[in-house]
């Protein structure tokens, strides 16, 4: 483990949160797209976008030499987190609206609109944020320490 281990943390975690509002901006975006992808000839609204997010691996040397020196446990060395995959969701169905004038109406009048529910949107828009902005407080902490430790050598 390095001094700047819990630098590339807090970046991993930076980065991780910068997407997941980019794929939250372009859910919201969508919200009103009737024809996002052409499915057997037909055309289907947007599909809400989901961040999933797991733990990286542990690949570095020094992680498997601390634990195997009995310095760290496994659940000790953390290295940050990861965009595993962007999937749509599939399990929520469509919105039906009832406009017989739209030209992507059905023979009884309704229109199927995206499944993004703006509300939830907007809740995880300020969730992803507000962890954004605790990360880079956490990233300036960091970067204040180890500059008061380069500082402790110049006495």
């Amino acid at each position: 483990m390095t001094i700047f281990h819990s630098m590339n943390t807090t970046a991993s975690a930076l980065t991780t949160q910068r997407l997941r509002m980019d794929v939250i901006s372009s859910n919201i975006a969508n919200v009103d797209t009737t024809r996002a992808k052409q499915v057997n000839g037909e055309w289907q609204p947007y599909r809400k976008k989901q961040v999933v997010v797991t733990e990286q691996e542990g690949t570095r040397f020094g992680s498997f030499l601390n634990i195997a020196m009995g310095k760290a446990s496994k659940e000790a060395v953390g290295n940050g987190v990861k965009v595993s995959q962007i999937r749509e969701d599939s399990a929520t169905p469509f919105k039906l609206t009832y406009d017989p004038t739209h030209p992507d109406a059905n023979e009884e009048g309704y229109v199927q609109t995206s499944n993004v529910d703006l509300l939830s949107e907007m809740v995880d828009l300020i969730s992803a944020s507000r962890s954004y902005e605790a990360n880079i407080t956490m990233f300036n902490a960091n970067k204040a320490m180890l500059t008061k430790a380069l500082e402790i050598g110049k006495g």
